[in-house]
């Protein structure tokens, strides 16, 4: 039988396990957060890569698959943040998640209407300051992580942000068993946040052929690139990064000419608001002009992978994990048995006390 840990997290979101499943774009579909809040953890839907009709579509079609709470992920600096929150809002949404941080009067926008706003940072500063805007938790992400990431080990930044801040601290990068769950809640974290093991899940909509191609890798299949989109990006190494990393910038940018129609197509944006978007990401962040044309890349080139099952066109983010796994278990049966061992392994610890 699992266990039971109770934690400022399960507190926080009233969920039954400290175990979130991020919002990763093309595959945290309704399917997949529905199948992960009904075993226990939160859920989050990745929002990035839907237009406004489609998150509205994709919340409701999670509401039918579960009953209990779940997330949604944002881009604070999307044209229509705003909207997408009052979506959340009018549709019970429990969770706001931000892979940027938002802005401290949308953060008390979505508080005020009982909404909880859980921004994911990889520095500490990042945390104290969307701490005091009111951000009810974090989620902080170490290098291991797949997708776009910062240098820093989990077991470094881990300890950095939870010394800055007194709000619930959710570890991410390179979590995918009970042990590691067990060795975050001993940091002082509340939970874990996974990404690639949940995409290695029976109940994930990636194509069986790419998730074989993710089983086949060891600890060191994956690449930190940036020349996907100007970013440092975790991902598979494949035919097609091993000749991005060769390459110069230039196709990259030739990528991101040909990408930019089908981003303004699926983003239901037009081109004076993706202006916009990219003016005020030039103002708000460090990005160079380069990254931020080379952006367009990144939802074209996953889509092609994790979608469309096309490797030799597409990019297939993961974490450095990816090396440790090598089965496609349900939400509910990989839930069950990371809680039961890490309950085992608290326990184990706590007989080694005299």
């Amino acid at each position: 039988m699992t266990g039971v840990l109770k934690t400022p997290l399960t507190e926080l979101v009233g969920i039954e396990h400290p175990i979130v499943q991020t919002g990763m774009g093309w595959v945290s579909g309704p399917r997949l957060t529905a199948a992960t809040c009904n075993a226990g953890g939160l859920g989050i839907l990745a929002s990035a890569t839907m237009t406004y009709e489609e998150l509205e579509v994709a919340v409701k079609k999670t509401k039918q698959l579960t009953t209990k709470p779940f997330g949604v992920n944002m881009r604070a600096d999307a044209s229509d943040a705003g909207q997408r929150c009052d979506l959340l809002i009018r549709e019970g949404v429990k969770v706001a998640s931000f892979a940027l941080a938002p802005k401290k009067d949308l953060i008390a926008k979505l508080k005020d209407n009982g909404v909880i706003v859980v921004p994911s940072i990889g520095a500490a500063k990042h945390a104290v300051k969307v701490a005091s805007w009111g951000a009810d938790a974090v989620v902080v992400q170490g290098g291991e992580g797949g997708g776009h990431t910062g240098g820093v080990a989990t077991t470094l930044l881990l300890p950095s942000v939870l010394d800055a801040v007194d709000i619930p601290v959710i570890a991410g990068g390179g979590f995918f068993d009970g042990r590691g769950l067990a060795a975050a809640l001993s940091y002082g974290a509340a939970g874990i946040a996974m990404g690639t093991r949940f995409l290695l899940t029976s109940d994930s909509a990636v194509p069986d052929s790419v998730k074989q191609e993710y089983l086949k890798r060891d600890l060191q299949g994956t690449t930190v690139s940036v020349k996907v989109d100007g970013m440092p990006h975790r991902v598979l190494n494949t035919d097609l990064v091993n000749s991005l990393e060769k390459s110069s910038y230039v196709r990259g940018l030739v990528a991101a000419a040909k990408n930019a129609p089908k981003v303004r197509k699926m983003t239901g944006n037009s081109w004076p608001t993706l202006l916009k978007e990219g003016l005020a990401m030039r103002k708000t962040t460090d990005k160079t002009w380069l990254q931020i044309v080379m952006n367009a890349n990144t939802p074209m080139l996953l889509k092609a992978g994790l979608v469309e099952g096309d490797t030799a066109a597409g990019v297939l983010a993961s974490g450095q994990v990816v090396g440790m796994i090598d089965d496609l278990p349900s939400c509910q049966e990989l839930i069950d048995r990371i809680v039961t061992d890490a309950v085992a392994r608290i326990d184990a610890i706590g007989a080694l006390r005299v």
